[in-house]
């Protein structure tokens, strides 16, 4: 039996997987003016244009533009008109994730494999069709109003799918060196993390990879519980966070209360040069949680040799920590949105497969010093 050791406490058998991702596909957003927000991230991430539909393409009801940035896709989606599900979804949440979207070899399995074992549909497979080809999906519900879609492209070669027409712009901004999507956080209500842990373990044929309790994620003040589970390749890797009681207001709790739901809490992006990629999103404007100088007096100690000088990472406020086999960079953003929900995270891995168990603490706290700002912990 062929096996992968995807951390330190879970052997994933790879060889009986009943739904291989190859990994994630698209993120698409929700959000009150794509045309605007399309342009911001293009403008302060790097993302070109790839993809665009709307009344142009044929589209009543709504409008799409999908920006890519090497194997990172993110489609954003505006209603035209109000009283429909797009515009009840911002309405009730503000701008946020609605799809995470699943690459997959057979979209029409991949519905029938999850849904025979307790998953709510949300798309019945459906063949998309045009000029260059067809690509299948399907789709399920998961926590909140966020849902999987499954897509299945291998007989498409189109700039994006099908009712997409190619977007090019005279206005292309110089990548940043994100690459891919390496995970997403979901945070959940009191008592619903394990609810979803196995949702994703008895539906999707995830396995639970790593666990963390208010012991391991907890300030004076606040704390959470978090079970990262990933699926049988590790190409797909879904934290799932629960507040945790604490003397006061967790930033789950203050997301849950603002998103107005459970949701996608934030979007793990992979680079190969993080002081590159930061200090470039820096200059754009982008913000990120600062972390005090304290952190970086004795972080050596703990985490040991790394290739990098510490004191750019010092500067840019870039965190480091260290697993059994490797070591992790990897620095939070501040909530990309009015409501103190969606934030990034950009993150450098070294050989380690963890989440940054020794930056918690940290994280927790600069986390925390935002809500005082805000007036929210």
């Amino acid at each position: 039996m062929e096996t992968i050791n995807a951390s330190t406490d879970a052997t994933i058998d790879i060889t009986t997987d009943f739904l291989p991702l190859q990994g994630t596909d698209y993120v698409e957003f929700y959000v009150g003016n794509a045309k605007q927000a399309a342009h911001f991230y293009k403008t302060a991430f790097g993302f070109q244009s790839l993809a665009y539909a709307g009344p142009e393409t044929g589209l009543k009801d709504k409008v799409s533009y999908v920006i890519r940035q090497n194997k990172l896709t993110f489609v954003l989606t505006t209603p035209l008109k109000p009283n429909n599900p797009i515009a009840d979804h911002i309405y009730k949440h503000g701008d946020g994730v609605k799809v995470l979207a699943l690459k997959v070899e057979d979209a029409a399995s991949a519905w029938r494999e999850t849904t025979q074992r307790g998953g709510v549909s949300y798309l019945e497979p459906v063949t998309l069709k045009d000029e260059d080809g067809e690509l299948v999906m399907s789709g399920i519900h998961t926590y909140g109003d966020t849902v999987h879609l499954f897509i299945e492209r291998k007989n498409y070669n189109g700039a994006f799918m099908p009712g997409f027409k190619k977007w090019e712009s005279n206005y292309n901004p110089a990548e940043t060196g994100l690459l891919y999507v390496d995970h997403c956080v979901g945070n959940v209500g009191w008592n619903q993390m394990n609810p979803w842990v196995k949702f994703y373990a008895e539906v999707m044929g995830f396995k639970n990879i790593l666990s963390f309790d208010d012991n391991d994620i907890s300030t004076e003040y606040s704390a959470l519980m978090s079970k990262v589970m990933s699926n049988g390749n590790g190409y797909v890797k879904f934290p799932i966070n629960e507040p945790a009681e604490g003397k006061k207001k967790s930033q789950v709790e203050e997301y849950l209360d603002f998103y107005n739901g459970e949701g996608v809490q934030h979007v793990a992006i992979a680079t190969n040069d993080i002081v590159k990629t930061v200090s470039e999103l820096q200059r754009r404007g982008i913000e990120f949680l600062s972390i005090p100088a304290s952190y970086y007096a004795d972080v050596l100690d703990r985490v040991g040799k790394i290739d990098e000088d510490l004191a750019p990472l010092q500067q840019l406020g870039i965190l480091i920590d260290r697993d059994d086999e490797g070591y992790l960079l990897q620095i939070f953003s501040k909530p990309l949105e009015d409501r103190p929900t969606l934030f990034f995270e950009i993150i450098q891995r070294k050989g380690a497969k963890s989440f940054g168990k020794g930056n918690f603490k940290a994280l927790f706290e600069a986390l925390e010093r935002e809500q005082v700002a805000r007036g929210n912990l």
